[in-house]
């Protein structure tokens, strides 16, 4: 599959082909700006709590062009900093969605490496426990499964299931080129009428 095509539409233009339970809480964020777009199946990552072990592990398991995405159980400890940032850039990793902190800020963002997590801490965690690769998690508040497709930029992250995948595409696609061929007038001439039709049924 073609992962790169995901990222041609925003996470914004999947929010009609998708529920809600598709998009992580707006907590998980871009970390520097301008931060591009990315997008990549999932690698998933369960740590034991202020144990960084498994993340790391991942950044030398997961193939190229992954988007990893872990979840830290722990707010007290930062999971991975710039130099293993800088291995998983070196390694064609996509990016890194984090439920959790992350250090070295600085150095990640002088790299232009994409990470999306919730904020920044000095302290590192330590490692110690080994849990399993690529299983089902909880990130951001919603279900990610091994393989679902991220897309994630500053407008936050979209987790498409990997099973309807292409037909997500497909109808996200089709309404983001739709709205994109109008102009403002005519795109202000319809919001007028749906807006009317709404008011109306009150």
């Amino acid at each position: 599959m073609n992962y790169e095509k995901f990222a041609t539409i925003a996470p914004t233009d999947y929010a009609g082909a998708l529920k809600r339970e598709s998009f992580m809480d707006f907590g998980i964020k871009a970390l520097w700006q301008p931060i591009p777009r990315i997008s990549g199946p999932a690698y998933t990552v369960e740590m034991a709590p202020g144990d960084n072990l498994m993340l790391h592990a991942a950044i030398y398991d997961a193939p190229v062009g992954s988007v990893i995405v872990a979840k830290a159980n722990s707010m007290d400890f930062a999971v991975v900093g710039g130099n293993v940032c800088a291995i998983a850039q070196k390694r064609g990793i996509a990016g890194l969605v984090i439920d959790g902190l992350i250090r070295d800020i600085k150095e990640v963002r002088e790299a232009s490496f994409p990470v999306f997590a919730r904020g920044v801490i000095p302290m590192p965690g330590i490692k110690k426990e080994v849990l399993p690769l690529n299983t089902p998690i909880t990130c951001g508040g919603i279900n990610v499964n091994s393989g679902d497709i991220i897309v994630a930029d500053e407008e936050g992250i979209a987790v498409i299931p990997k099973d309807n995948a292409q037909a997500i595409y497909t109808q996200a696609k089709n309404k983001a080129d739709k709205e994109a061929s109008l102009s403002l007038d005519e795109w202000e001439a319809n919001h007028y009428k749906i807006v009317q039709k709404h008011l109306n049924k009150q």
